[in-house]
């Protein structure tokens, strides 16, 4: 039985479940990022499109947002023990099954379906157990669990990229499906319930989802992840046309998922000083702005030094969005409250690799689709210039204890 004396917010415990957290979300971000490793061998063994190989990590990133406020829904009203675990198992499941596929329209079913329900019902829950045990340090906690997401696309980017190369991309699947479900359910058995309630009232929940302040952090949000999408899935297929070996385009992807380490960590921390909100334009901002590197640039170390530049203001956008919308909207509902908002990776997931992919295909070169990211990086930081912070009462509570 849990001591009393662990229910205690910002407590010892409250980072253990910081830690869990982090471990969870490295299992399946590592997993959901690293599918720019496969894109080429699956294109080339279904004799198809870049595009159309695509459709698994759009499939993916739908299912993903899609079914995120449902999870986080129903982890605020029931339990994020056993919407994780139904995540966890989808995602092993999924991942099995993809290695026994023959064309790119049934991996929609297995990897996409499995992958993204997997993504939906642990990041959204997990992130919302741990804002529920934080008060003071919540941003510095959110950033730091956050960071798995980064830490995932470090560690597991590489090592997907040498099991595809030595043992095919069909035994990788199935080496990541088991590993990733086994890791993520011994994580589900020691997290605890948050202290603080997170259960919302019908009413405030749909206040929120209805006011300009969500509606505009939806749409820039899916903006500026619309643009991510574009190096996270073509990156890697960019720099093995510019000479690069299968690994080296592979570690691609780790820098920016290192990067996203630090970003999440120092964006977080940062955030509890300076302002949340504030930062998070910031981020933002500098985001959009790094894709004219990979527009003027093209040699390997200049991908490099990309690859950090997006990977630090990725990072540090993504693991503030959860204290940014804490500060916007408080801290009950906020299981479906970012859900909801997350709902715009999955329209992201689509736009961007798709619409870059089609712009890969139609002239040939990369340019249009890098001119693509760029742009709309850049609306994403405009549409968030008229977003304000509105202090709740736990806000100027906690404030006042300070």
């Amino acid at each position: 039985m849990r001591q009393a004396s662990k229910a205690i917010p910002d407590s010892p415990y409250a980072w253990l479940t910081v830690g869990l957290a982090f471990i969870s979300i490295f299992a399946v971000f590592g997993i959901y990022y690293s599918f720019g490793v496969f894109l080429k061998p699956m294109a080339v063994e279904f004799g198809a499109s870049r595009a159309r190989t695509a459709m698994l990590f759009a499939t993916t990133g739908v299912v993903f947002c899609v079914l995120g406020p449902v999870a986080g829904h129903l982890s605020d009203r029931i339990s994020a023990r056993v919407i994780m675990a139904a995540g966890a198992t989808a995602m092993a499941i999924g991942l099995v099954s993809t290695a026994f596929i023959n064309g790119v329209w049934i991996g929609c079913l297995t990897y996409g379906i499995g992958v993204g329900l997997g993504a939906a019902c642990v990041y959204v829950p997990v992130l919302t157990v741990v804002g529920g045990w934080f008060i003071r340090r919540r941003g510095a906690a959110l950033g730091i669990a956050a960071a798995g997401s980064g830490c995932g696309m470090l560690g597991v980017a590489p090592l997907a990229a040498v099991l595809v190369e030595r043992f095919g991309w069909r035994t990788a699947d199935i080496v990541l499906g088991v590993a990733s479900g086994a890791l993520l359910l011994i994580c589900i058995a020691l997290i605890e319930p948050a202290p603080i309630s997170l259960s919302p009232t019908k009413q405030k929940l749909g206040r929120t989802m209805r006011s300009p302040a969500f509606l505009t952090l939806y749409f820039s949000y899916m903006l500026a992840r619309s643009a991510l999408f574009v190096p996270l899935v073509y990156l890697p297929a960019f720099a093995r046309d510019h000479g690069a070996s299968p690994v080296a385009a592979g570690a691609l992807l780790s820098l920016i998922g290192g990067a996203g380490i630090v970003g999440r960590v120092a964006f977080g921390a940062m955030g509890d000083r300076v302002g949340i909100v504030r930062l998070f334009k910031t981020a933002i901002l500098a985001m959009g702005a790094s894709y004219a590197l990979w527009f003027v640039l093209a040699a390997y170390g200049c991908l490099a030094m990309f690859a950090i530049a997006v990977g630090l203001a990725y990072g540090g956008a993504s693991g503030l969005l959860p204290g940014v919308v804490i500060e916007l909207f408080g801290i009950q509902g906020l299981g479906a409250a970012l859900g909801g908002i997350l709902t715009s990776v999955g329209v992201a997931s689509l736009l961007g690799p798709l619409l870059a992919g089609f712009l890969i295909d139609r002239t040939g070169s990369y340019q249009w689709a890098i001119a693509f990211a760029l742009l709309t990086g850049i609306a994403s930081f405009a549409a968030l210039l008229s977003l304000r912070p509105r202090p709740t009462a736990e806000h100027l509570a906690a404030a006042s204890a300070g």
